[in-house]
């Protein structure tokens, strides 16, 4: 599949500070693209308006880190899932009419808390029509829940690892889910089981998403691919191969025409019969998070620790049909949509309800989950939860009476303003900002954006972090100044210029020594690659004892799970346990994914070979097999005890020791 020349028509709006900690989830409003929710480290969901740098509204309720969030259709709801395994869903008018009663901190009951889930809350999602939610767990169940009467309807069992991602078919009468076991299974609302399981990918699927119209279903998924599926058929319609890095964001144009898949630092642009790439577009957001599309502009939101970034790309100037696209400088208008081909099978059509007021169907009933009345512990629950309206402005641009004619917020739905284009003149334009630059990008407020939302409590002091970030704007425990001329007295002559590059170069020698190093050592692993035996060349990144080399080499093997053999694991778990013990945050994360792997292929082995009775004569393969597995539950025991105890972290290691300490439960 051949790629097209990558264009630049995006632009980065803005940045803030979106939490007193680190962001753990966040979501765009698919109606506006206006409206963004973030749930962070802090047990708090906060609301925004992009391209505003000002908190609309903070929600507290939560006692443990917001792993997931979720608008509804009409952005009136949103519901929060925690580290702990709860859900709680707020109305958000209602918030309105509770917070302006007085000027002291405001106070409104959660509209539901629901409990249920025996782990994280990793996916959620709203019934396009019906006051339903469904929640996907770490627990590996399916959930779907009433949250007007407050209790599960149905559970759906399936998955045997964690549940990443939840999607309603248009039509609210299917439900598709995709989880870290290489499977998306597609649930039929109606009678309460699953109608069919795409199995295909290789990795963990990240996201599904329906077709607007036909009956079509994308995932993608951590092997890099993204493969569409047949809802009438239930077979594979393509697959689309190539991906710069794991798949976690895809949206379909409105219309159905083509697919946006958020790449590392790219959007790209595709079509499924047959596959094919229309268009690149180039954009900074790193690893984006979640995609919007109101006004012919995407939207496009990222974070990283605290902070949260929105882009925005001109769909006008993107190619999204297999025509010619036209010069976006002479003719600005959007481009021309490619009519279906004659020859081309038209699929099946979603029967939407006519109205937004319908209900769906009754759902078999769960004998075990049936409808009950609120607890007292509950009710307290519901209680405590808090809505602080912090920019009234903002909120009532966004949120209108229910009474209102115009329901979509925001009343003012105009395009964002675009750049200036990139060419001399306006560049110099941009060096010079003028007053009426000014006026349409004012500079934003930096202590408004430094500032974190208002808390209830006094924060306690933030300590160093144990692990250092894998990216960072500075390094941790240095500062510029230590690396610039000291000045004593201001009456102190000038330094000459050798004398100032000799004191910034301090210490480049040591580092160029310890590059050179690595460079060698990595050659030698490359030469022992190369002869194919990949036993060979780890044991020889093992003896050079750098675990620098170690993660280079687990972050390759890592992407092929087929090269994974049991005498691997024997030299690989005990860099495993050093990896996981680092303070270096992609060590960790190299470490976490590669005893996954290891937990998910071959624990199962061990223990039946471990548990099976000793074998009558002489088996040299057997003993030597048993011999390996001991070994590998000998090492795994030792880690085992590590894990458990980083698993009451919070954040996104905290996950994933957590997740591990579920694999290796059986090892008690």
């Amino acid at each position: 599949m051949a790629t097209p020349v990558v264009t630049k028509t995006a632009w980065k709006l803005q940045e803030i500070v979106a939490h007193a900690s680190n962001v753990s989830s966040l979501v765009l409003g698919k109606a506006s693209g206006r409206l963004l929710a973030t749930g962070g480290d802090d047990c708090r969901v906060n609301l925004w308006s992009i391209n505003k740098p000002n908190c609309i509204m903070s929600l507290t309720g939560h006692t443990s880190p917001v792993e997931s969030v979720r608008l509804n259709t009409p952005e009136e709801l949103i519901v929060a899932g925690s580290q702990s395994g709860s859900i709680r869903v707020w109305d958000l008018e209602a918030a309105k009419n509770t917070c302006y009663v007085s000027c002291c901190l405001p106070r409104t009951e959660v509209l539901r808390t629901l409990m249920g889930h025996k782990a994280n809350i990793c996916s959620l999602d709203f019934h396009p029509y019906g006051e339903f939610v469904a929640s996907g767990s770490q627990d590996t169940n399916i959930k779907l829940w009433d949250i007007r009467r407050k209790g599960c309807v149905f559970r759906y069992r399936g998955h045997s690892q964690a549940v990443r991602c939840l999607r309603f078919s248009p039509d609210g009468k299917w439900l598709a889910s995709a989880a870290d076991d290489h499977t998306v299974k597609l649930w039929d609302l109606t009678a309460g089981k699953m109608m069919s399981e795409f199995p295909g990918h290789t990795g963990p699927v990240n996201v599904v998403e329906f077709h607007p119209n036909e009956y079509l279903l994308a995932s993608g998924s951590s092997d890099r691919t993204i493969r569409f599926w047949d809802l009438e058929k239930f077979q594979v319609v393509s697959c689309i191969e190539g991906e710069p890095g794991p798949v976690r964001s895809v949206l379909f144009n409105p219309d159905g025409c083509c697919l946006y898949s958020g790449c590392q630092d790219s959007l790209r642009v595709y079509g499924w019969e047959p596959e094919r790439c229309f268009d690149v577009v180039l954009v900074n957001w790193g690893k984006v998070a979640d995609l919007a599309i109101c006004n012919d502009q995407l939207i496009g939101v990222a974070f990283s620790q605290s902070n949260v970034s929105s882009y925005v790309v001109d769909l006008t100037r993107v190619t999204r049909t297999g025509m010619v696209a036209q010069d976006p400088v002479q003719d600005s208008r959007p481009l021309a949509q490619q009519p279906p081909h004659p020859s081309a099978p038209l699929r099946r059509i979603y029967e939407r309800p006519s109205t937004a007021c319908n209900k769906p169907q009754r759902v078999k009933q769960n004998s075990e989950s049936e409808r009950r009345s609120p607890s007292s512990e509950d009710d307290r629950d519901e209680r405590e939860s808090q809505a602080e309206i912090q920019n009234a402005e903002d909120y009532n641009e966004i949120f209108q009476p229910k009474n209102s004619i115009s329901r979509t917020p925001p009343r003012r739905s105009e395009p964002f303003p675009a750049p200036p284009e990139d060419d001399v003149a306006t560049a110099k334009e941009a060096a010079e900002p003028s007053p009426a630059m000014d006026a349409q990008f004012p500079v934003p407020n930096l202590e408004v954006l430094a500032r974190p939302p208002v808390v209830t409590s006094t924060p306690a002091p933030k300590a160093e972090p144990t692990i250092i970030p894998a990216a960072r704007n500075e390094p941790i425990g240095l500062k510029a100044s230590d690396f610039l001329p000291a000045v004593k007295i201001p009456q102190q002559a000038e330094l000459v210029d050798e004398d100032a590059m000799s004191q910034i170069r301090k210490g480049h020698d040591t580092m160029c020594v310890v590059l050179t190093s690595r460079h060698k050592n990595l050659d030698t692993v490359r030469a022992v690659w190369t002869t194919g035996d990949i036993k060979t060349s780890v044991d020889s990144a093992v003896a050079i004892n750098d675990l620098s080399v170690v993660v280079d080499l687990l972050n390759i093997v890592n992407q092929k799970a087929s090269l994974w053999k049991l005498d691997l694991c024997t030299t690989v778990l005990p860099q495993i346990e050093k990896l996981l013990q680092s303070k270096y945050e992609s060590y960790v994360q190299t470490g976490c994914t590669s005893l996954k792997l290891i937990l998910q292929r071959f624990l199962p082995l061990i223990t039946d070979i471990l548990a099976a009775p000793p074998s009558v004569g002489v088996d040299i393969s057997r003993e030597e097999r048993l011999h390996k597995c001991r070994l590998c539950y000998k090492q795994l025991k030792s880690i085992s005890g590590f894990v458990k105890s980083k698993s009451g972290l919070s954040g996104r290691h905290g996950s994933a020791f957590r997740e591990l300490h579920l694999l290796m439960a059986s090892l008690d």
